[in-house]
């Protein structure tokens, strides 16, 4: 087992995608309007639901992301589907605990010890409106990872994100910013699949920062662009994540299989926009 004192985040995500060969993330969303046929729609019916997905799903990954608003709408018993979930999880694959957290310093030390020292995610999405006091308490642990929401992939990303501040876009001062906030190898980057240019101009500024990239499948975004423009030189630290198109593949008895094989066709994508490059890994198998 890593000694987490030792290793920082990025070389954690660096192990995880070389020796599963995949930049792979399947987010848990785990809509109770939405389960297959055959589950009720319940807190145990999620349960069920994302412990099939997981087990169709565990080989073609490198990281899993729940996303905490789907437990916590499910309420009290939200909190425990959320932790039996992690536990079906394998050890050798990155948690990312998408809960989008930012506030003051006090404050967001409590939602960093909910998220890493009782949830136990190795990852978490963070806010960073509020600023460098609201985002460093995520960033003191060793081995752990906080992805900062730099440019988003909904159209709203326009509202805010995608306006001037001075010369620049305000996504682009934050990374620029929060660069020289990271001392332990912990801080990434949330860079939409729907924006590949601004996702290669990003990717300039933080040459080895690790970035999650949402908005492949339902939102739309590039796959392949993704892959190119997101990648290091190392080709790595590119977190290509999809979720719906995952998930509800299909709502009949077949969904673990319309999963699996929906997974696996993302997979051979990332893996075709690669093939100019070495491969981090070999091809998964059951």
């Amino acid at each position: 087992m890593e000694e987490l004192q030792k290793v920082t985040f990025s070389q954690r995500l660096r192990t995880v995608q070389s020796k599963k060969g995949s930049l792979l993330c399947v987010g848990l969303d785990a809509d109770l309007q939405k389960l297959p046929s055959g589950f009720k729609r319940t807190p145990s019916g999620a349960l069920s639901f994302l412990r099939s997905i997981i087990e169709s799903t565990y080989d073609l990954v490198c990281a899993y992301k729940p996303n905490l608003a789907f437990f916590e709408s499910m309420g009290p018993e939200g909190l425990a589907v959320l932790k039996d979930t992690l536990t079906f999880i394998p050890q050798n694959i990155i948690t990312i605990g998408d809960a989008k957290r930012g506030d003051i310093g006090n404050t967001a030390e409590h939602y960093a010890s909910s998220l890493f020292d009782d949830l136990g995610f190795d990852a978490v999405t963070v806010n960073p409106y509020m600023g460098k006091d609201s985002v460093l308490p995520f960033l003191g642990r060793p081995g752990k990872g906080a992805f900062l929401l730099a440019l988003t992939s909904n159209p709203g990303s326009a509202d805010f994100q995608r306006r001037k501040v001075g010369p620049r876009p305000l996504y682009e001062v934050v990374v620029r910013t929060s660069k020289g906030w990271d001392e332990r190898g912990s801080l990434g980057y949330v860079v939409g699949a729907t924006h590949p240019a601004q996702l290669r101009r990003l990717r300039a500024l933080a040459p080895q920062a690790p970035f999650l990239i949402p908005g492949v499948g339902s939102q739309g975004g590039d796959l392949e662009s993704s892959v190119r423009f997101g990648c290091t030189k190392h080709h790595d630290l590119a977190v290509i994540n999809v979720g719906r198109s995952v998930l509800y593949a299909s709502r009949g008895k077949d969904f673990a299989l319309a999963a699996r094989n929906e997974a696996q066709k993302v997979w051979n994508g990332i893996e075709s926009a690669r093939t100019e490059s070495p491969r981090i890994g070999r091809a998964p198998r059951r």
